[in-house]
């Protein structure tokens, strides 16, 4: 099993990633709050090479409107877990049927994602009615770790939150995580050629293009780098043009951050 943490605005912008394979980070929460440190929380994950996730507190009521407020505003690229977390607020508890909606909502809405449930053992076994978690059941259980006092199939374990929130899931290599969390969605082929040109692309030579194109990214308020961009094609540059896309309304395989045409042109890459 793999061992992972989740965090919020509660814990810093950086953080200890020793010995973690995963994080899963608050995005947002209702229809009116964002976690103001989910991206450089996420930016501090993804430099360890880690599996990504987000989650968004559910509220009861205006179940469409709070999924699209989480997919519009957490800070995900294309093979980032996205989840729902079911439990008590201080606005009430959403139903079940309204933790159902929620789910099949946001993978409407981000179909190239995996969405899955979090909740602990007592909404599992005294409030669910449908056993409905999407993709995967994250369940919150304070027992031995890899151990949850459940019959149902289950994917991450939270089962400590001394001294933060601390998780397994059930995959055997970050590898095997991460290609799950990839779903459905299948790498480029090798003989993909992205517009202006493949040479560009895949870690190839250097070219002031790629530099350019990064300016224009963060320009775009779209940057996903922790140093700034460079001449050579690297997965921050995937990361960033993922959301270069989804800023222009593109969803699934057409944001999957693999420049095309009208997204480049979109941009406005100078030449030199």
């Amino acid at each position: 099993m793999l061992r992972g943490i989740d965090v919020s605005s509660h814990q810093a912008s950086t953080y200890s990633t020793s010995g973690l394979d995963f994080v899963i980070i608050k995005a947002s929460e209702g229809r009116s709050y964002v976690n103001p440190r989910m991206r450089e929380q996420a930016a501090c994950a993804r430099r360890a090479g880690l599996v990504v996730g987000f989650y968004h507190f559910l509220h009861p009521g205006n179940i469409d409107e709070q999924a699209a407020y989480f997919v519009e505003r957490c800070d995900s690229v294309p093979g980032d877990i996205l989840a729902i977390d079911w439990e008590s607020t201080d606005s009430g508890t959403a139903s079940c049927a309204e933790k159902d909606s929620a789910l099949r909502r946001v993978k409407s809405l981000r179909p190239d994602h995996r969405v899955i449930l979090y909740c602990n053992r007592d909404f599992w076994r005294n409030r669910d009615s449908t056993s409905y978690a999407g993709d995967g059941l994250w369940i919150a259980d304070y027992v031995a770790a890899g151990s949850p006092k459940i019959e149902a199939p289950w994917l991450v374990h939270q089962f400590t939150e001394d001294p933060i929130d601390t998780n397994v899931a059930r995959f055997g290599s970050r590898a095997e995580m991460r290609a799950w969390a990839q779903g459905s969605r299948s790498p480029k082929p090798a003989g993909y050629e992205p517009f202006p040109g493949a040479e560009f692309f895949r870690g190839g030579p250097k070219s002031p293009v790629i530099t350019a194109m990064g300016r224009r990214l963060v320009a775009e308020g779209c940057s996903m780098y922790s140093e700034g961009p460079n001449p050579q094609w690297s997965d921050a540059d995937r990361h960033s043009y993922a959301r270069w896309q989804r800023k222009l309304g593109y969803s699934g395989p057409d944001a999957d951050g693999w420049p095309g045409r009208a997204s480049w042109d979109a941009l406005r890459v100078p030449r030199s």
